[in-house]
């Protein structure tokens, strides 16, 4: 079965930056596009990047020019770097496959200060 596990999530400042990483185990991780997605209190969980099996990124539009997303599959790691950090990009963070399957617990992103 799929598992994600999320980490790098934290206490930020506005303006701040974060580098999250999700370790993905159980599939034949090169061969699955993957994305990030966010979920905030209250809110449907929304689709924020995506990264194909070659590469092409996409984001978005909400959060375009912030974020960076990446993967490497030797580690079967997939990674998002968010700059510019606001209030509202308060959430918890999940990678996925794309289409998504289970869900990880995800990692908690907390803009405050």
């Amino acid at each position: 079965q799929v598992q994600f596990a999320e980490s790098g999530g934290g206490l930020v400042q506005p303006g701040g930056s974060l580098r999250l990483s999700c370790v993905v185990s159980g599939i034949d991780f090169p061969i699955y596009d993957m994305a990030w997605f966010r979920q905030a209190l209250g809110k449907q969980r929304e689709l924020i990047a995506g990264i194909t099996t070659d590469g092409i990124t996409n984001y978005a539009d909400s959060m375009k020019g912030r974020l960076t997303i990446s993967r490497d599959n030797v580690k079967k790691t997939v990674y998002l770097r968010m700059d510019s950090l606001r209030y509202e990009d308060t959430a918890v963070y999940y990678c996925n496959t794309r289409p998504p399957t289970f869900w990880g617990e995800g990692t908690q992103v907390t803009v405050w200060g």
